[in-house]
């Protein structure tokens, strides 16, 4: 609230009635994967893949219906699907994802940097780069209209928020991040508990993947490849730590809205690309080392 009162003065239009609107629908697709991003977050892990599973579906889903010759054309049912086949592979990605991290106890880190580079190689393979164009108004739709777009959103916001704090599995998680050896011995399966967190992730991505499509209408092997920041910082600003144990879909929502004012107020100030960058990290690393100095005074 501060930090808008602050740039309410600073920055030109930027308390117009347009402004706020265009920055509650360009903060929706980052709300709903670092909702995913928190649940794996929660677990102690992290999942670097999520920008790649965005541009992978983003093309799986467009090549299924774009133009007259792709395999669905003129079909009723084809946004469904295609939809379906999005989701599909973030779900895929998620549970290979989970997979190496829970039977294989491969770091977490090394897995999802790996999955984010092949999944992004894969894409532009496929596709020999090209973007896919001439999607359907039915697949669009979810993107192009806000009130759809921030309903898909609450759902899945909701939806996670009631699953860590409402279920055994919400629990489990939370059980893990704080300690994983304690939770085995409670009871907690461990392992699949950290693959659903993982399908969990990679689901949300596809999903906005879904907003993302209709608000630029193109699928492309690129989509949203420079986000991975945004995500992963959003989440943190939230509160959700890094050390596993302590987040919230709530405040996840914070950070996600600060992050997309400061976007969105820099921008308006026309400074550039790498500036915003720099105060961009330069505000995910604060809120790194505060979570660093909070986790340093629990283990006292």
């Amino acid at each position: 609230m501060l930090y808008a009162l602050i740039m309410a003065m600073l920055a030109p239009g930027f308390a117009s009635i347009e402004n706020f609107s265009n920055v509650l629908v360009a903060m929706l697709p980052l709300m709903i994967v670092a909702t995913g991003q928190t649940a794996v977050l929660i677990t102690a892990g992290i999942d670097l893949s999520v920008t790649s599973v965005i541009a992978l579906t983003s093309v799986a889903g467009a090549s299924l219906v774009s133009g007259d010759t792709s395999p669905l054309s003129g079909s009723a049912l084809a946004t469904p699907i295609a939809i379906l086949a999005m989701l599909a592979t973030g779900a895929l990605v998620g549970m290979i994802n989970g997979s190496c991290v829970a039977w294989l106890r491969m770091p977490a880190f090394v897995v999802t940097l790996t999955m984010m580079m092949f999944a992004s190689g894969f894409a532009v393979w496929t596709t020999q780069s090209q973007s896919y164009s001439e999607l359907p108004a039915s697949l669009l739709f979810l993107g192009k209209n806000g009130w759809a777009s921030g309903t898909v959103a609450l759902l899945v916001a909701f939806s996670v928020h009631f699953m860590l704090h409402r279920t055994r599995l919400g629990t489990s998680l939370f059980a893990i991040g704080h300690n994983p050896e304690t939770a085995l011995v409670s009871g907690v399966r461990v392992q699949w508990a950290i693959v659903i967190a993982y399908v969990i992730c990679g689901c949300c991505a596809a999903v906005a993947s879904v907003l993302i499509l209709g608000q630029l209408e193109t699928g492309s092997p690129v989509q949203w490849e420079n986000n991975l920041l945004d995500v992963v910082g959003a989440t943190v600003i939230g509160g959700t730590s890094l050390y596993g144990g302590r987040g919230s879909v709530l405040w996840t929502f914070f950070g996600v809205l600060l992050l997309t004012l400061i976007d969105n107020s820099l921008n308006l100030m026309n400074l550039s690309h790498f500036s915003i960058m720099m105060i961009k990290g330069c505000v995910i690393l604060l809120a790194a080392f505060l979570d660093t100095l909070r986790h340093r005074e629990e283990d006292r």
